[in-house]
Order: structure tokens, then sequence, then C-alpha cells
């Protein structure tokens, strides 16, 4: 009757204590991007995704640039890492399952041991030494009453999603930039092919003046000042080779070669900027892998909420254990040498200095920055999104003016050449129309750039698939 009372006592305890489980605490829900983008009235809600495949750098037409890519995804450092990152993530979350699963353990000894006399004499001692043998096998689980353990398992879980999606925006980054870096290397290629037709026409230029002045036509000024612009020209295509050699060790160093390795040969024509769809679904924002990893992380730090208040209530583990202990080797596995034991244990903590508070303090502070972290992302996201579109859409009318301007400046060059030949205008309205003229051909090929940058991004961020693990 006793023990029919105490096991009633013991269930009624655990049922109150399971009422008084920690309580769950959920995550904050995804945040909610605008119906409509504020650059362009067209780019709405939609429920289809533009049909851009998810290699977008495709459709810039370049060979090369797509070898390079693949190079990338193989040889990147920055993806290595992060694939050992998921790696790392997955095990963690794996060993948080097994934490789960009841443990089991074997244990095999043997000792020798004398005890001494009870006067101190070792003489007197009528005790020899006895030999032991044993052999156990030792089970243990604890009960996850509060949700400690699956509290954990969660976390890891999430933890390790948002590993894999960093891995994807990380390799998404990386082929962007690539891009990028490659449209820069490109545009370096087309600048220092205007700078070299200019050297060679303002060579012409001071070969004309040269004569003139020797004939007595053009003053010495008019040298000066052609070798002056001769000189600057030249400079200018030193410093943009530097630039250009700079731009090629950072392609090299995106696909996890030695800068001295890669050699990229001089290409001085652009590709033509592709056509961006009209629509971009803003809940295509939510699909991103870096948003998704930015959730995860906060899914994982309301998880340590729940594990950090669980610490608060008893641990409940049951164990058992059973095994054979004897003298003798030969008949060790026998009933006599038979022992077991079987029971539960219960474990409160009763005084840790405020350890158990300032765990659930810090973990409650983690998720609320955790929370901002995410909200964050998602905002400079959709910054990224407003701002190439403004971009791409004002790029587009620049490029169209700036082309009008060069050719009013080419057509300005050509008429005042033709009247310094003919002696009706002094150089220094030469040098102004071919500075005129070169710095136009540079900004429209600067606008170009650009304008394919913003293009870039806007297409990565409608291809940026994924598939979480």
């Amino acid at each position: 009757m006793h023990r029919i009372h105490l096991t009633l006592t013991l269930l009624a305890a655990a049922v109150l204590m399971t009422a008084c489980a920690a309580t769950r605490v959920d995550p904050p829900p995804p945040m909610a991007a605008a119906a409509q983008y504020k650059a362009s009235a067209d780019w709405k809600h939609a429920s289809a995704v533009a049909p851009v495949p998810d290699e977008w750098w495709t459709l810039f037409n370049d060979s090369l640039l797509n070898d390079l890519q693949r190079q990338l995804v193989i040889g990147n450092e920055n993806l290595k890492s992060s694939l050992s990152a998921v790696a790392s993530a997955r095990a963690l979350y794996d060993a948080s399952r097994s934490a789960l699963l009841p443990a089991l353990s074997l244990g095999a000894g043997a000792t020798r041991s004398d005890s001494p006399s009870p006067n101190g004499n070792r003489s007197d001692r009528s005790s020899k030494p006895v030999n032991s043998r044993n052999l156990t096998a030792t089970a243990s689980w604890e009960i996850d009453l509060w949700g400690r353990l699956s509290g954990s398992s969660t976390g890891a879980q999430a933890s390790f999603q948002a590993s894999a999606d960093e891995l994807a925006a990380v390799r998404l980054s990386a082929q962007g930039l690539l891009v990028q870096t490659y449209l820069s290397l490109r545009t370096a290629d087309a600048q220092l092919s205007v700078l070299a037709r200019s050297v060679a026409a303002y060579q012409q230029s001071l070969a004309l003046t040269q004569a003139r002045y020797e004939g007595g036509v053009a003053a010495r000024t008019d040298v000066l000042q052609a070798q002056t612009q001769l000189k600057s020209a030249q400079a200018q295509s030193a410093d943009l080779t530097a630039q250009r050699a700079q731009l090629e060790h950072a392609i090299a160093v995106l696909l996890g070669e030695p800068p001295s390795s890669l050699v990229l040969s001089p290409n001085a024509s652009l590709p033509s900027v592709p056509e961006v769809p009209p629509m971009l679904p803003a809940s295509l924002l939510q699909r991103r892998p870096d948003i998704a990893a930015a959730q995860q992380r906060v899914a994982a730090a309301y998880a340590q909420i729940g594990v950090a208040d669980a610490a608060f209530f008893p641990e409940l583990t049951l164990s058992a254990s059973a095994g054979f202990r004897g003298s003798s080797l030969s008949n060790l596995l026998s009933a006599p040498n038979l022992l077991w034991s079987l029971g539960p244990t219960l474990t409160q903590a009763i005084f840790d200095g405020g350890q158990r508070r300032l765990a659930s303090v810090q973990a409650t502070a983690a998720a609320d920055q955790a929370t901002s972290a995410y909200r964050q992302t998602v905002l400079t996201a959709l910054q990224e999104v407003e701002d190439n579109l403004v971009l791409a859409q004002q790029l587009q009318q620049e490029t169209q003016w700036q082309g009008e301007a060069l050719q009013a400046a080419q057509s300005n060059l050509d008429i005042t050449l033709e009247q310094y030949r003919a002696g009706t205008v002094s150089y220094l309205n030469v040098v102004v129309a071919q500075a005129a003229a070169l710095n136009s051909e540079n900004n429209l090929l600067s606008v170009r750039n650009r304008q394919l940058a913003a293009v870039n991004q806007l297409l990565k961020n409608i291809a940026g698939r994924w598939q979480p693990m």
C-alpha cells in the first residue's frame, strides 16, 4: 500500500511539473515587403517569378565570363569555407538529435586489492589479496519533460539551415562580384583603347604643330600645348593600365588562384545591356538566401530562450545497469555473480549564483539582436533593389544623352582641326575640342559600366534561387 501511495505521489508531481513547463516563445512573423517599389509603379507583386535563368550572367553573351563562373564555383576559398561551416552545423544538429535517445555503455575491468591488518602489523594479516573482475552494461535516458533537448535540436536545425542559406548567399555574392569585376575589366580595356587612339591622334597633332612651328606659321606655345596633351594622355593610360591589372588580380583571387597565374586578353568591346523583366515580385525578397539565413538565425535564437528557461526545472533521468562481478574469470558469467540496478533520478539546482537567470536574459537579448539583424537585412535588400531600379532606369537615359554628347564633341573636333589647318583658329581650340571628345567617350564608357552593374544586381536578385536543405 505504501508503494502504491508513493507511486501516485511521484506521478502527480510529474504532472504538476509538466503543467509548469517553460513557456514556448515563438519568433516574430516574417517582415513584409512593400506592395510596390518606389522606383517604378510597374514593379509590383506578381504571382510568378520572371523568366530569368539561374545563371543570369549568360545573358551578357560572353563565353569567357561563363568559363570564369564555372571556375569560381570550384576554386573560390570563401565558398569552401562556407561549405565547411555547413558540414559543422550539420554535425551539431545530428548531435543534438542523438541527445534525445538513450545512451548505452559497456565496461570491463579487473582489480587486485588487499586490506591492512587491524593493528597495522603486516605479519598479523590473515587475509590474502583479492581478485575482482567485472563486466557491466549501463543505460541512461534523460526524459525531455520541459523541452530542453528538443529546443536545442530545433535551434541546431535552424542554425544548420541558416548555414546552408548563407552558403547560397556567399555563392550568389561571389558570382555577382565576379560579373561586376569582369565588366569593370572590360570597361578598362575599352577606355585603354580610347586612350590609345587619342595618343595616336595627339601624336599626329604634335607632328602637325611642330611642322607649322618650323614653317613659321604656328607659335612655340602651340607645340608645348600639343606635348602637354600627349603626355597627359600617356599618363592616364599608365594609370588605367595599373587599374586594369588590379582588376585582373581580383578576378584571380575570386577563382582561388594566385594573381600571377591568370592572364586575360584585352577585349575593348562591352556587352550589351540585357533587358530586365518589368515585374519583380516583392515577395521574391523573402526567397533571397541572405534573408532566409537571417530568419533562421532568429528561429535558432528564440529556441535558445526555451532551452535557457528549461534549466529552471528539474532534470529527470532513467538509468539502468546490469553486469557480473566475481573473483574468477572462468565462472564470471554465472547467476551468483549477477548484479543490476534500475531507477529514476530527479535533479534540481538549488543555488547557482544567478547563472540560470542570466542565461535566460542573455538568450532573450540574443533573440532581440537576431531579430533586428533580420529586419536590417530585409531593409538593406529592399534598398538594394530600389537603388538599382533607379540606376537602371536613369542610366539608360543618361547613356543616350552621353552618346549624343560624344557625337557632338567628335563633330566639333573635326571642324576645329580643319579650322586649325586653315589657320583660322589657335591650337588652344584644338586642345579644348580634343579634351572634350576624350572626356565624352570616357564618360559614356563609365555610364555603360554603371548601367551594366545595376542590371547585374537586379538580375542576380531575380535569378537568386536556392533549395533549402
